[in-house]
């Protein structure tokens, strides 16, 4: 039986053979199976993933100095060119590129306000249609506690005390407003959401007071999970009419969780691991409700890792001449629309890009932010023609700042992978995906065609 590794790193080289290609590292497209893409670069492990064996590992702290500084000099400044000239050139544009970049953005600088949300769950939570105060000023000090734990030692604990006083503060004097804004039909959940955050406020602060520093990222998780659950009891139904055009189709409504199993091949550290991915139906229904219902229909199933390259990985091109789903009522690939949402915005822009809408300052709801942001490929040239392809964004968010780069606002993102998002970075062509299972949220499916015979 396989072992489980704890949230260590190890190192591992890429390799490049004679049938890969150098690609773009800056914009995903459908891929043809008939190309590969050399491996991704380490990332750090989190448990729930298994390994054949314990192995020592090199410190990637020592690996990025030696060989990933150049890299990530040279993405930088291509992707700075990029944003002020076009598309910067990297190297060879085969099959699986994308657009290229349309003329430059203006006034770029106003489009980065401060440093980027980074954590899925945070992300998550802010892209809820809910408007109410009185939560976020609970959720926010218990997310601050994550930059109070950077500082050195037990010292990391005054900070994190802070943090829980003023979260617990924050609820007493705003219960009234939160209970206020649940859906009636979810009053029951929240209030009992509100009184688990409550007990394990005090218990945070328990743990502070033992200066127990190596229990407070745990109890920041489990805390933040009953924020998210009580702001998901504010949502009262779906808060808009999809286009007409598009209501057939299979349709989230909602959130769903998705548990995606994959077998990893040749490699002394990792066996298999499982990637949890919330997909959000709020922002993207046509978008997740395609995915889901792939998923129900085990398209996935049993399919390779098509792209690996340190910049994406991707997947979801089926066997044979086709590069998307046939749907066996119509014998023909299924093909769904570009779906963005902007802040500000009651429904998502379908078919055109931020830029095409002339919206060049607007804000993502669901941003290229978070290591393992899930979206959908497409062909060069046209914004409608996703169909099963999917790719995970390994880049980190400073050389791909949010709504300032090459992606935010030109491909639908729809979900997060929320755990085991750093082994991503250790998939590589070939590796197999054993199972996609919903886990959660199915209900929220509608005109689900996976039920229709035939």
């Amino acid at each position: 039986m396989a072992a489980i590794i704890s949230c260590h790193r190890y190192s591992s080289s890429s390799q490049l053979t004679s049938n890969q290609k150098f690609v773009s590292h800056i914009l995903p497209s459908k891929c043809s199976r008939r190309q590969f893409y050399h491996n991704a670069t380490t990332q750090q492990f989190k448990p729930l993933c298994s390994s054949r064996k314990s192995t020592p590992f090199v410190p990637v702290d020592e690996q990025r100095d030696r060989s990933s500084s150049i890299k990530k000099t040279a993405i930088s400044i291509a992707l700075a060119v990029g944003l002020v000239t076009g598309f910067p050139d990297l190297g060879y544009l085969g099959q699986a590129n994308a657009a290229a970049i349309a003329p430059a953005l203006p006034d770029v600088s106003v489009l980065i306000s401060g440093p980027p949300i980074k954590d899925p769950g945070a992300l998550l939570r802010y892209a809820l249609p809910i408007d109410n105060k009185a939560i976020r000023e609970v959720q926010k000090p218990l997310e601050d506690i994550t930059d109070s734990l950077k500082i050195a030692g037990v010292k990391a604990l005054d900070s994190v005390e802070r943090n829980i006083r003023q979260a617990s503060r924050a609820l007493k004097q705003g219960r009234t407003l939160i209970v206020g804004g649940l859906a009636k039909s979810k009053v029951d959940d929240g209030v009992e959401l509100l009184n688990k955050l409550e007990l394990g406020l005090d218990e945070f602060q328990k743990i502070v007071e033992d200066r127990k520093r190596d229990a407070v990222a745990p109890k920041q998780k489990e805390l933040l999970s009953y924020v998210g659950g009580v702001e998901e009891d504010m949502v009262d139904g779906f808060p808009y009419e999809v286009p007409e055009e598009y209501r057939n189709m299979p349709l989230l409504k909602g959130r769903a969780t998705v548990d995606m199993k994959v077998k990893v091949k040749d490699n002394p550290s990792i066996n298999e691991c499982v990637f949890r991915i919330v997909l959000d139906g709020y922002n993207a229904p046509v978008t997740a409700g395609n995915f889901v219902d792939l998923v129900e229909r085990h398209f996935y199933d049993g399919m390779e890792i098509q792209r690996a390259d340190g910049f994406v990985v991707q997947t979801g091109d089926p066997e044979g001449p086709a590069e998307g789903f046939i749907d066996p009522s119509t014998e023909k690939t299924r093909t769904i629309p570009l779906e963005i949402m902007a802040d500000g915005e009651k429904a998502p822009f379908y078919g055109e890009t931020l830029e095409d809408l002339g919206l060049y300052k607007a804000q993502t709801r669901l941003p290229f932010n978070a290591f393992g942001t899930m979206a959908m490929a497409r062909e060069e040239f046209d914004n409608n023609s996703a169909s099963s392809q999917v790719f995970w964004l390994l880049k980190e968010s400073e050389l791909t700042p949010s709504n300032a780069n090459i992606l935010d606002g030109r491909y639908s993102v729809f979900g997060y992978v929320t755990q085991n998002e750093d082994f991503l970075a250790d998939l590589k062509v070939g590796d197999v995906i054993e199972s996609v299972q919903v886990v959660a949220g199915l209900d929220n499916l509608v005109n689900p065609s996976y039920k229709i015979a035939g």
